[in-house]
């Protein structure tokens, strides 16, 4: 009995223990989300800060991996370096925000507003930007391979030599856009709006284009081979120079408008 009252005081101690650590975590979590709040610090992770108001507000270099920021506001923010991986954007306002060179793997942004954002040489990777909203942004050199952008409003986006390998771009509208040298390997672009983009010596390897309209795109010098472009529409696009290759044309509309087979 009394190694049994033993073991159970011991038990009870831990049990203890255990709850002022995550008291004590808890509270300096609190801490740092006042202090972050009061613009005192710049790093917050893992801090709930959904619907808060960054707006404008210099955030170089900040730390909120992993923050909770649905729906906040950074229009306009400097998020510059910023360490975003795995934080949680959706639905967040961060038009004109200058995330260039930020952390973003991970990320979701399902929803989010980035207009006239500026993300060149951010890594995205694996990140998830379903919906999204993010006419005029500067993606030059951005790390998206692997990353969600199904029905993305990418119009008039700059994306050249951004890294898109096996990523999922179903139903992305990239009118107009700039992916000059950009890599799309794998990459699966059904349904896409591609019309007027400019696509000079991408890399689209075994990208799936199925249906995609690529009417009066500049494909000059892109690679192509293995690429799927059935039903896609090419009418009035320049394929000068690209590489075809075992590409797939069924019920695909060619250049001169006639169909291909």
């Amino acid at each position: 009995m009394h190694t049994i009252a033993k073991a159970s005081s011991a038990a009870g101690a831990f049990c203890g223990t255990l709850l002022a650590i995550a008291l004590a975590t808890s509270n300096a979590r609190a801490d740092q989300r006042a202090e972050f709040l009061a613009g005192r610090t710049r790093d917050c992770p893992r801090c709930d800060l959904a619907g808060e108001n960054f707006k404008r507000r210099d955030l170089a270099g900040a730390d909120l991996s992993g923050a909770n920021l649905g729906k906040a506001t950074f229009h306009d923010a400097r998020l510059t370096g910023a360490r975003l991986t795995g934080a949680d954007l959706s639905g967040a306002n961060l038009n004109k925000a200058n995330l260039a060179r930020a952390d973003l793997s991970g990320a979701k942004l399902r929803e989010a507003m980035l207009y006239a954002a500026n993300l060149d040489g951010a890594k995205l990777a694996g990140a998830d930007l379903s919906e999204a909203m993010m006419g005029t942004a500067r993606m030059t050199r951005s790390d998206l391979s692997k990353a969600t952008l199904r029905n993305v409003d990418l119009r008039k986006a700059r994306l050249a030599e951004a890294i898109l390998v096996e990523a999922d771009m179903s139903g992305i509208a990239l009118d107009a856009a700039i992916l000059r040298g950009a890599r799309l390997d794998g990459s699966r672009l059904a349904d896409a709006r591609l019309m007027a983009a400019e696509l000079i010596g991408a890399s689209l390897l075994g990208a799936d284009l199925t249906d995609a309209d690529a009417q009066a795109a500049n494909l000059r010098g892109a690679d192509l081979t293995r690429a799927n472009l059935t039903g896609a529409n090419l009418h009035r696009a320049n394929l000068y120079e690209a590489k075809l290759d075992d590409a797939v044309f069924r019920d695909t509309t060619m250049p001169d408008g006639t169909k291909r087979p």
